[in-house]
C-alpha cells in the first residue's frame, strides 16, 4: 500500500489532474488522513473541495459531504463523475424512484462521496442507516452557515454537532471561506467541542479594486459601473427576488445582456441562466445570494452589490467570485439608510437568541463602518479576519481619497462619553448621552448627572452615529459583538484622549443635482431644432438598413427627441440620454454626436 502522501498526490493527477497542491491543500488533506478534526478556512477559488474529495479518495469507504444547496451539491457531483469519481447526491430536487436507486449504489459499498443537506442527514432514519456503512469521512462544506444562520432558518445546521456523539471514530472537516476569528471560534466550541485543527490560508484578493459609495440613483451607478466594463462577465447582487427580476429587465432594456438568478424561479429556468453565464461571454448575472457558492467562472470581471450585503464575511464571500483567474476585478458596493434599516429588521425578526442578534447586529455595526471608513478598505476588510496590510492602493480611498475632517474634538466627546457610563452601552446610549437625550435608561443610571451629558446636543443623531464606526474602523474603539455589544476603548483610543494621534472623519459628498438625469422630464426642443431632429431620424435609418434591422431597434422617437432638446457635446452626456446603454453607448455615440456637433 503506498503511503498517505504517496497515495493523495497520485489521486490529485491521476483524478483530478493537478500536479501539485495549492497553498493550505496538503496541510488539511494530512490533518484528515491522520484522523484529526480540521477546520479550513481558504479563500473563494483556492480548492477547498479537493482537502475533503482527495481524502475521501484515498481513505475508502464513504464520505458523507454536508452541503446547503440543492444546485451546489449537483454541480459537484457532475464534476466528480466527469473525473470518474463515483458520487451520488440524495435531495429533495430529484425523483423518489431517482433517490431510491442513489442509495441503493451507497448501501452497496459502491458510492464514494454522498452529498446531502443538512436536513436529511440529521434525520434518524439516515443517520441510523449510515452507522451500518463503512463511513470513513464527514465534510461540512460552507461551515460559517452553523454560526451565521440562525435557528429559525436552518436549525439542522446547529444539529450537526451531535455528528461527533453518533460518529466518534470518524474524522470531520469543516471548510468555508469566510470566517472571522468569532466564527471559527463559534464553529470550533459547535462542531468540534473546541478540540480542533484550525488552518486558516491568507484572505487578501489583491488584484479586486474595492468601492463602496452612498446610492444616489441607484440605476444610473449601475449603468456608469458597467460602462466601465464593456462586454465583460459579472455578477450584480440584489437583496430581493423583486429587485432582481426588475433590475435584469431594466439592465436588458439598456442593451446590456443580463439574466436573472434566485432561489423563487424554476429549476429549469435557474439552471439555464446559470448555464449561459458559465459558458458565454459578457453575461450579467442579476441574483441574489442563492447563487454563487460553488461558482467558479475564472473570467469574472466584477461584482456589484445594489443593497448593502449581511456582513463583512458575507461581503468577502461574494465579491471573491471574481478575478479567480487572477486578472484585474472590481468590486462596487451601494449603501444607504434603507439598507441599514432593513438588515436590522431582519435580525430583529429573526426567530433566534437574544446572544444570536446582538452578533449580528455587531457585525452589521461593522460592515456599516467598512462603508464609511476614510482609511484603505483593504486593510480594514483583512483586520476583520485576523490579517494586516500595508494600504493597497487599488480601493476608492486609496485612489481617490474621500474628503476628510479633523474630528478629534468630537472622537473625545464619545470617548468620554464611553468612558464615564463605564464602556459597557453600545453606540445608541452613547449618542442619547451625547445629545441629552431625556430616556428611562439615562435617568435610571443617572447619566443625565454625567459631565458629557448633551455637550454634543448641536449635531444630529445620524453624524454621531457614522462618527462612532468611522472611529470602530479606526481600531479607537472596539464593539463587543459577542457580548451585550458594548463600546470599550482601544489603546489607540486611549492614547487620543491624552492628545496623542488624531481622528479624520470621511465626508460624504452631497450629490450635485444634474439637470440633465435620466429620471427629470424631457426638455422642451427650441426652436430650428426640427432641422436636427430629422438629421437624426435619418442617420438613424441609415444605421437601421446596414444592420438590417427596424429603425426603432436602434433608438426610440423618443431618444431621439431626448437627443435634440439636450444637445450632449461628449459621450458622458450622451449616456444621460432616454435609451442609451452600455452597449448603444459603445455602439452608436461617435455616430450621433457627430450628427448634433455638425448641426449645432
Amino acid at each position: 500500500m503506498l503511503p498517505a502522501r504517496d497515495s493523495k498526490r497520485r489521486v490529485l493527477k491521476d483524478v483530478f489532474g493537478f500536479d501539485d497542491f495549492r497553498p493550505g491543500q496538503e496541510a488539511a488533506m494530512d490533518s484528515v488522513l491522520a484522523g484529526r478534526p480540521v477546520l479550513t478556512v481558504m479563500p473563494t477559488g483556492s480548492g477547498k473541495s479537493l482537502c475533503y474529495q482527495v481524502p475521501a479518495l484515498v481513505l475508502g469507504g464513504l464520505t458523507v459531504v454536508v452541503s446547503p444547496l440543492v444546485a451546489l451539491m449537483q454541480d459537484q457531483v457532475a464534476a466528480l463523475r466527469l473525473a470518474g469519481v463515483a458520487a451520488e447526491t440524495i435531495n429533495s430536487s430529484l425523483m423518489r424512484d431517482a433517490n431510491i436507486e442513489a442509495w441503493r449504489r451507497v448501501a452497496a459499498g459502491e458510492t464514494r462521496l454522498l452529498y446531502l443537506a443538512p436536513e436529511r442527514l440529521m434525520t434518524g432514519r439516515m443517520l441510523e442507516a449510515l452507522s451500518r456503512l463503512d463511513l470513513r469521512l464527514i465534510a461540512i462544506d460552507e461551515a460559517h452557515c452553523i454560526s451565521q444562520w440562525g435557528p429559525a432558518f436552518r436549525p439542522e445546521y446547529g444539529a450537526l454537532s451531535r455528528l461527533r456523539e453518533i460518529f466518534p471514530k470518524v474524522p470531520v472537516i469543516a471548510l468555508t471561506a469566510t470566517a472571522d476569528e468569532s466564527t471559527r471560534a463559534d464553529i470550533a466550541a459547535r462542531l468540534f467541542g473546541a478540540e480542533v485543527t484550525s488552518l486558516v490560508q491568507g484572505f487578501d484578493r489583491p488584484n479586486i479594486k474595492l468601492s463602496v459609495c452612498a446610492r444616489r440613483e441607484g440605476k444610473r451607478q449601475l449603468l456608469d459601473f458597467l460602462a466601465r466594463h464593456p462586454g465583460k462577465s459579472g455578477i450584480v447582487y440584489c437583496l430581493s427576488r423583486k429587485k432582481t427580476e426588475e433590475t435584469a429587465a431594466y439592465l436588458n432594456q439598456q442593451g446590456v445582456k443580463a439574466l436573472a438568478y434566485h432561489a423563487g424561479m424554476g429549476k429549469d429556468q435557474r439552471e439555464a441562466n446559470q448555464n449561459a453565464f458559465m459558458t458565454e461571454t459578457g453575461v450579467v448575472m442579476v441574483a441574489t445570494i442563492a447563487f454563487g457558492m460553488g461558482i467558479d467562472k475564472p473570467d469574472v470581471r466584477f461584482v456589484f452589490h445594489t443593497d448593502l450585503p449581511g456582513s463583512l464575511e458575507a461581503y468577502y464571500q461574494e465579491i471573491g467570485r471574481a478575478g479567480r483567474d487572477g486578472g484585474p476585478a472590481e468590486a462596487q458596493m451601494l449603501f444607504g439608510l434603507g439598507d441599514i434599516r432593513m438588515r436590522r429588521m431582519f435580525i430583529d425578526d429573526e426567530d433566534s437568541s437574544a446572544e444570536h442578534k446582538r452578533r449580528a447586529h455587531g457585525r452589521l455595526a461593522t460592515l456599516i463602518g467598512f462603508c464609511e471608513t476614510a482609511a484603505c478598505r483593504r486593510q480594514i476588510l483583512l483586520r476583520y479576519f485576523g490579517e494586516t496590510a500595508q494600504a493597497c492602493g487599488n480601493c476608492d480611498n486609496c485612489l481617490n481619497q474621500a474628503p476628510r475632517q479633523n474630528g478629534a474634538a468630537e472622537a473625545k466627546l464619545i470617548l468620554a462619553a464611553i468612558a464615564q457610563t463605564g464602556e459597557r452601552f453600545g453606540p445608541a446610549h452613547i449618542v442619547d448621552v451625547l445629545r441629552g437625550g431625556e430616556t428611562e435608561k439615562i435617568r435610571d443610571r443617572g447619566h443625565h448627572l454625567l459631565a458629557v451629558f448633551g455637550a454634543g446636543a448641536a449635531r444630529r443623531k445620524e453624524d454621531w452615529q457614522s462618527l462612532i464606526r468611522q472611529m470602530v474602523a479606526a481600531e479607537l474603539l472596539t464593539l463587543d459583538a459577542q457580548g451585550h455589544g458594548g463600546l470599550a476603548i482601544t489603546p489607540k483610543g486611549e492614547a487620543l484622549r491624552r492628545g496623542e494621534g488624531g481622528f479624520e472623519y470621511r465626508l460624504e459628498a452631497a450629490p450635485a443635482k444634474d439637470r440633465k438625469s435620466r429620471g427629470t422630464p424631457l426638455a422642451p426642443m427650441a426652436a430650428g431644432d426640427d432641422a436636427l431632429l430629422a438629421a437624426l431620424k435619418s442617420l438613424r435609418l441609415r444605421l437601421a438598413k446596414e444592420r438590417r434591422v427596424a429603425a426603432f431597434l436602434i433608438f426610440s422617437d423618443r431618444s431621439l427627441l431626448d437627443m435634440a432638446a439636450l444637445k450632449p457635446r461628449n459621450r458622458d452626456e450622451f449616456a444621460l440620454v432616454h435609451g442609451v446603454g452600455v452597449a448603444k453607448l459603445k455602439e452608436f455615440a461617435a455616430p450621433f454626436l457627430r450628427v448634433i456637433a455638425e448641426q449645432g
